[in-house]
């Protein structure tokens, strides 16, 4: 809608300074005058040879019309205007909706916009807690099991890209980066100081992005966080309404992030190879492309269901068996507590992911079958170490698809009935007979679950520090 406000903002701009009306411009190429103002009103869509003859009658160029920028600061007003009254807060207000008339005046415009971006702001600052976010990131992850964990448009824009600056294969280079982000108009800065709640930052006004320095020239975090920036620009995300709004720019930035590191067309190719060799393995992946192992691992979340015909799951669970991040869409039965949230549940002890760290040597990745009520599956998991405590990360895969995966050879075998409580969360009763009673321990708590985030326009990033910072850079 945004983008047909815009264009129906240029051409009654270029139509105006042109000195015609709209019954005058219309004939001049075939249309209707009314149906030239449902045009500018963002209403209609006009087609590429309607626009061209628009543009030739205008004495412009079809990029001029085209432009995302608008035309005035009266327009971007009356865009701006047109965009708040699209969105769900404005519509939950019950307040009629207004059109920007010729007799309404600017002053009354700003006031307009800036009463809906306080109200905004409240809204973000009054919902922006962990009860919020585990029930808008389970809404997410749903809505992502249904669609595969799969976003084609994002996979297209991240695939010409990536082209257009003449990667090929291999890793993405930190050159090639720098390049996509020139060809938006930004130069990769990196500084010591950046926000303490920020990870990086983008000067809209003069052009930069922020990262921190490099310890690993090159390496994949800055890679990847640098493209994060960039996908905020590319994808057009405005500053988020709604915490939900928030997770899911959050989400589709990092999947633009992955989708360039792991280009489609390279990484099918690459994965449908090993499928036909019956010798997928995450590992091989996360190496072919110079990334993390959790990198390479939701990757293929991305793409084993719409072009390996696999169904999967994933895992990162913390050496104490809790659940960080999670997905499914082959029927295993995560765990949940009342509202649907997998994030901060225990996961059964007797799952490859927790099994993983009773290992001696974890250089190699672990495999094991699981027998569960919902079938029998075969996992894939690595471990690593964090800033504060271990963890896995886990792909697996419904019995029938094992077939495929390096590993499935293991003779390890477990089984679960979780979230039968006599599974493995039930004491042992001699156990419970000799301690009830008798034990009392002090519980390590995540300071971030009773946390709210702290409020500002982007949330958990304190403006106060991040205008402070941009100010400081500006020169």
């Amino acid at each position: 809608m945004s983008n047909l406000t815009t264009l129906g903002q240029r051409i009654r701009h270029y139509r105006t300074g042109a000195g015609l009306t709209l019954d005058e411009l219309g004939a001049a190429v075939g249309i209707a005058g009314s149906q030239l103002s449902l045009m500018e009103n963002g209403k209609r869509e006009p087609r590429l040879t309607l626009l061209a003859a628009l543009a030739q009658r205008l004495g412009v160029e079809v990029a001029d019309l085209l432009s995302t920028e608008p035309p005035s600061p009266r327009a971007a007003l009356e865009i701006e205007l047109e965009r708040i009254q699209q969105g769900a807060l404005y519509s939950s207000l019950g307040l009629p909706t207004l059109r920007a008339s010729k007799s309404m005046t600017d002053d009354t415009l700003r006031a307009i916009i800036g009463l809906h971006a306080e109200i905004a702001r409240r809204e973000r600052e009054a919902i922006a807690t962990p009860e919020e976010a585990r029930r808008a990131n389970t809404e997410l992850r749903q809505l992502m099991r249904t669609k595969d964990n799969y976003l084609p448009d994002i996979e297209e824009i991240a695939q010409r890209m990536v082209g257009e600056v003449g990667h090929v294969s291999g890793a993405l280079t930190h050159r090639s980066v720098s390049r996509m982000a020139a060809g938006l108009g930004f130069e990769l800065v990196h500084v010591h100081d950046l926000p303490h709640s920020a990870r990086s930052v983008t000067d809209l006004e003069n052009g930069r992005i922020y990262l921190p320095p490099a310890s690993i020239p090159g390496g994949h975090g800055l890679r990847s966080m640098a493209l994060q920036a960039i996908a905020h620009r590319v994808l057009g995300h405005h500053e988020p309404q709604s915490y939900a709004e928030f997770l899911q720019q959050r989400l589709e930035i990092n999947y633009f992030a992955a989708a360039c590191l792991m280009p489609l067309r390279q990484s099918v190719e690459f994965l449908a190879a090993a499928k036909t060799e019956r010798n997928i393995a995450v590992e091989d992946f996360r190496d072919a492309f110079g990334v993390t192992h959790e990198a390479a691992a939701l990757r293929f979340t991305n793409l084993a269901t719409s072009h390996l015909d696999i169904t999967c799951h994933f895992l990162r669970v913390g050496d104490d068996g809790a659940v960080y991040k999670a997905y499914e869409n082959d029927g295993l039965r995560l765990p949940v507590d009342v509202t649907g949230s997998t994030e901060g549940q225990l996961v059964c002890r007797h799952w490859s992911a927790r099994r993983a760290f009773d290992r001696v040597n974890r250089t190699t990745e672990f495999y094991q079958y699981t027998d569960t009520p919902e079938g029998t599956f075969w996992d894939s998991t690595q471990t690593g170490t964090g800033s504060a405590e271990e963890f896995s990360i886990t792909i697996g895969v419904p019995f029938a698809h094992a077939k495929w995966f390096r590993g499935r050879e293991t003779e390890l075998r477990e089984k679960s009935t979780c979230p039968d409580q006599a599974c493995c969360s039930t004491p042992a009763r001699e156990l419970s007979s000799r301690w009830a009673g008798k034990a009392w321990s002090s519980a390590k708590l995540h300071a971030h679950i009773l946390s709210p985030l702290p409020s500002g326009t982007f949330p958990g990033v304190d403006d106060q520090e991040l205008y402070a910072f941009l100010e400081a850079h500006s020169g």
